[in-house]
């Protein structure tokens, strides 16, 4: 059974939240996001608060009621003050540039990789070797933040390679005489 689905959500000033058939509506002033919880969990609106419950008995809904209550609570964040993703680039030569729509990326290999930033999030450029991936929608923002450390993972020996700003690289010793 689900401990995290006890626990009620908040709704900041300046959220509007509706449930319909079970669709959920969040508004804020980022934006708006909608999640269809398909009727594996209760979800009702009471004051400024959200409450979730179980929807019955069965192992799939006991489940189900924990990962409804965070799919909520995300959008709800979401929607109120975004999620970011930040990068790094580790090794001599990596950078990034942005121009325009598109992500200019010197990884080492013999040409740019060129990425095209996606129109519902914002990518900045502060410094040459960080990268900055804002969004409203949790699971998007990680998503784009995964496929840009794809194009060159940290590897273990000198630990260049795109990785996220709190990672931390499990270092190998080198080859030994």
């Amino acid at each position: 059974m689900s401990r995290s689905g006890r626990i009620p959500i908040n709704i900041p000033d300046n959220t509007e939240v509706t449930v319909e058939n079970g669709i959920i509506s969040a508004k804020g002033k980022l934006g708006q996001l909608s999640y269809d919880f398909n009727k594996n969990a209760l979800v009702s609106v009471k004051e400024n608060r959200i409450e979730v419950t179980k929807a019955g008995d069965s192992r799939r809904l006991k489940e189900m009621w924990g990962t409804v209550r965070s799919r909520i609570a995300n959008i709800i964040h979401g929607v109120s003050s975004g999620f970011t993703k930040e990068l790094e680039l580790n090794g001599v030569g990596y950078k990034a540039s942005q121009k325009g729509k598109i992500l200019e990326l010197l990884l080492g290999f013999s040409h740019p990789i060129n990425f095209e930033i996606p129109e519902d999030l914002k990518i900045e450029v502060p410094k040459p070797n960080q990268i900055k991936i804002f969004g409203i929608d949790k699971q998007r923002v990680g998503e784009i933040a995964a496929n840009i450390r794809s194009f060159r993972k940290p590897e273990p020996y000198k630990g260049k390679g795109v990785k996220y700003k709190d990672e931390t690289i499990r270092r190998k010793e080198g080859k030994k005489k």
